[in-house]
């Protein structure tokens, strides 16, 4: 079974019940970007420290980062992403992924927001 966390920065992890984590974008970062046009995606096996840099995504209103919440290897990618970067468009929280990790500080996604206190972030924001 796998448990949905969120950062403050609208990424979601989604933790699998064998340790790796999925990142991508909510659909509230989706919006503020705009159409989503080139996606660069760390290498397979890269080892990034918390808060490095992951992910660089281009839109068509702006370029922004994707930073690593916690120190992890990259396991995974979603190669479709380089082909067809509108996925993150369409489907920010499924098909839209950009990458898998697994880390030894799976303690500290704990603080993470759970999807009540993300939405109550987000209503802060005006």
């Amino acid at each position: 079974m796998s448990k949905t966390v969120y950062t403050q920065d609208h990424e979601w992890l989604r933790i699998e019940s064998d340790g790796s984590v999925t990142v991508g974008i909510t659909d509230y970062a989706q919006d503020q970007l705009g159409d989503v046009v080139f996606v660069q995606l760390p290498d397979e096996g890269k080892e990034i420290g918390k808060d490095g840099e992951a992910v660089v995504i281009e839109s068509v209103k702006t370029a922004g980062e994707i930073n690593m919440p916690v120190s992890g290897t990259v396991t995974a990618v979603n190669a479709a992403l380089a082909d067809d970067p509108a996925k993150v468009n369409a489907d920010p929280m499924g098909e839209g992924w950009f990458f898998k990790f697994t880390t030894g500080e799976a303690a500290a996604l704990d603080g993470l927001m759970d999807e009540a206190a993300y939405k109550a972030f987000l209503e802060t924001l005006g």
